[in-house]
């Protein structure tokens, strides 16, 4: 006969494998219903059956088939792979600082990786010499890390997580306005067109960017759930990790370098775009009751392509022909997500 508290333990685990089952099957039907309607959006409507006959059959007439899959298609799977890296981003950095408001955005390490992208192209398209993805990449990388680095010698002159948000803001604040400066009063027509990226957009994805992210992105992500375990250990705290023989130097290390790829990778291709690492992750915790990173490590990035696609949708439709900027709708959902986990913390304080 099985104790009451084996019978209690087993109804528990069942509870909890029946709620992570429906919440994955919730997101990817999200996901795919987000995919379709996105794919249908536009200028040009089409129906369930044409779209299925273009991308899977790849018939269909002439104008709808290079619409979909020149433009549409790749501006999507963008949005997907870019929304989930940073989503993952925002993880990564609310473990290393313990912190549910940490963020790419919030910290001023997507501004920095903008400014640092935006100075580049500049000096590069005013010499006549094209960008490829890589060197936006790499730019926005070294602006992620330097960023990082400032963030890094804040906290550790001052505690208080509130005041190192306070200071990434500024730092925000400061990159945007030098960015916002040198695009406005660029001359050359090319580069005046980054004032859309500055904003944040996910417009004008090609194929070859699209397999460029998903490359970098697969293989950080990858890296980041085979690092499950100790970053488990480290939500208990450094020195649980250390009896668990995590080596806490090398593992901050491999957080700020892998949360600086994922969103120097978003910088890089869509702009700086708002409060999706702070609001996702949060959400997902939430609805899947954990913080487990075996669980929470694919939950975001699937949350972080849901929430994209549908600030993509939004920022592409409601005022159409005019395109809002990716940043502005991510703002207007995010935003009030992290005002109650402040309230919260305030509360539980």
């Amino acid at each position: 006969m099985k104790s009451y508290i084996q019978e209690t333990q087993e109804k528990s685990d069942r509870q909890k494998i029946l709620r992570y089952g429906l919440s994955f099957g919730l997101l990817s039907a999200l996901l795919l219903i987000l995919f379709v309607w996105n794919v249908n959006s536009g200028s040009v409507a089409l129906s369930v059956k044409e779209i299925f006959q273009i991308i899977f059959l790849r018939q269909g007439e002439e104008t709808a088939y290079n619409i979909i899959w020149q433009i549409r298609l790749p501006r999507i799977l963008s949005a997907v792979i870019l929304g989930g890296a940073l989503s993952v981003s925002g993880f990564l950095l609310q473990t290393f600082f313990h912190n549910p408001i940490a963020g790419p955005f919030v910290l001023g390490i997507s501004s920095g990786a903008k400014l640092i992208v935006a100075l580049c192209m500049i000096y590069l398209l005013g010499k006549g010499i094209m960008v490829n993805s890589a060197v936006m990449v790499l730019a926005a990388f070294f602006g992620s890390m330097i960023s990082m680095g400032f963030v890094l010698i804040v906290s550790k002159k001052i505690p208080q997580m509130s005041m190192l948000v306070i200071c990434g803001v500024m730092i925000s604040y400061i990159c945007s306005a030098v960015t916002d400066f040198v695009v406005t009063f660029a001359d050359d027509s090319n580069i005046v067109n980054l004032h859309n990226w500055s904003l944040g957009s996910f417009s004008g994805m090609t194929w070859n960017n699209v397999a460029v992210m998903a490359v970098i992105v697969t293989a950080a992500v990858v890296t980041v759930f085979f690092m499950s375990k100790p970053i488990g250990a480290y939500q208990l705290g450094e020195v649980y990790a250390q009896n668990l023989g995590v080596n806490i130097r090398l593992f901050r290390i491999l957080l700020i370098l892998l949360s600086s790829v994922l969103s120097a990778c978003v910088t890089a291709f869509a702009g700086p775009v708002s409060f999706v690492g702070i609001a996702v992750p949060h959400l997902v915790k939430n609805l899947w009751g954990t913080s487990k990173p075996i669980l929470v490590i694919p939950a975001c990035f699937l949350g972080g392509a849901v929430f994209c696609l549908f600030c993509d949708l939004i920022a592409r439709t409601v005022f159409a022909p005019t395109e809002l900027s990716i940043s502005s709708v991510t703002a207007v959902f995010g935003a009030p997500v992290v005002i109650m986990i402040m309230i919260r913390r305030k509360k539980t304080a």
